[in-house]
């Protein structure tokens, strides 16, 4: 037990002397780093190579696998900048310079949702730089709860929790948080989602790039059960580094679902399709070496349910 706070405790050091470095670089000496690390775990150590290329070649068919390799590059880059920019945010955003970094589109419909009296559901994808989303819309006076797993290294969690919580945005447990969810929600208050995680074989399978995947049914039961319209948005760099467009693609309102639908599966349909069209604009930001559509059902299951 001992010896595995040590360890903890040591990495926990260094990632703290790696951001310390992070934020005293320019942002042009931010996106070289992120340039080459990418070239490192994509051309050399090839990580998770064989299952982003199985998941751009079944969601984008009419690309060649020069080009897939291409996109596969810009994705790494794209995650390691990720990171880069939340280690630089709480040094460089403020309540008084947000606009430097963040532009906003369709911005009216959500914050006319969030200042009403019903319970808002945010839902978004590991697309873009979702964590820059979260903490501006803390900055721009909007606080959400948010669930996230517990990291398995304690000192790691409190630092990336209190990044998190620094504007506003509350992380409730991905493990026995659902008591705290139900709450946020009965007292009208904003719940956001990454909704594009695999839910396993007693999910809800929905059409994901023109293949079956499965979903958490969670999200279209608490927006039934809690009379919480659904806004899928994303936090999507636009041009250089730390420029974030804040958009609201579209929104869902429970009690507009079709009478002879079931309205789980019709809601979870209807979001997983927005945020594919989303993630189709820009697919060098979205998180490609993911397992997302694994399908472990039984082939009998597989066709009574596509059915």
């Amino acid at each position: 037990m001992l010896a595995r706070t040590v360890v903890d405790y040591g990495v926990y050091l260094l990632v703290r002397v790696v951001i310390c470095i992070v934020q005293a670089m320019p942002a042009r000496a931010a996106r070289q780093l992120a340039r080459w690390l990418a070239w490192l775990f994509c051309k050399l150590l090839r990580v998770r190579a064989e299952v982003v290329d199985d998941n751009l070649r079944h969601a984008f068919p009419q690309l060649s696998a020069q080009q897939r390799r291409a996109l596969a590059l810009a994705m790494w880059e794209h995650l390691f900048l990720l990171v880069l920019e939340v280690a630089q945010a709480a040094r460089k955003i403020h309540h008084t310079n947000w606009r430097d970094y963040a532009t906003l589109r369709n911005e009216k419909v959500l914050v006319r949702m969030l200042l009403s009296d019903r319970p808002v559901i945010v839902v978004t994808g590991h697309l873009g730089n979702f964590e820059l989303g979260g903490y501006l819309l803390g900055i721009l006076g909007f606080p959400t709860y948010t669930v996230a797993r517990t990291l398995d290294n304690p000192f790691l969690d409190r630092f990336v929790n209190r990044f998190r919580a620094a504007t506003g945005q509350y992380i409730i447990p991905k493990k026995g948080g659902y008591d705290q969810i139900v709450a946020v929600l009965a007292s009208g208050r904003t719940m956001t989602f990454l909704a594009d995680q695999y839910a396993g074989p007693k999910g809800c399978w929905v059409q994901f790039f023109g293949r079956p995947a499965s979903a958490h049914k969670a999200i279209a039961l608490l927006s039934l059960e809690n009379d919480a319209p659904i806004a899928v948005c994303a936090a999507r760099r636009c041009g250089n580094a730390m420029q974030i467009e804040l958009l609201v693609d579209a929104v869902a309102d429970p009690r507009d679902c079709p009478a002879n639908a079931d309205p789980v599966r019709y809601l979870t349909q209807w979001y997983t399709m927005r945020l594919e069209e989303l993630i189709r604009h820009t697919p060098e930001q979205y998180w490609w070496l993911h397992r997302r559509w694994k399908d472990t059902r039984r082939p009998q299951l597989q066709r009574k349910q596509a059915a």
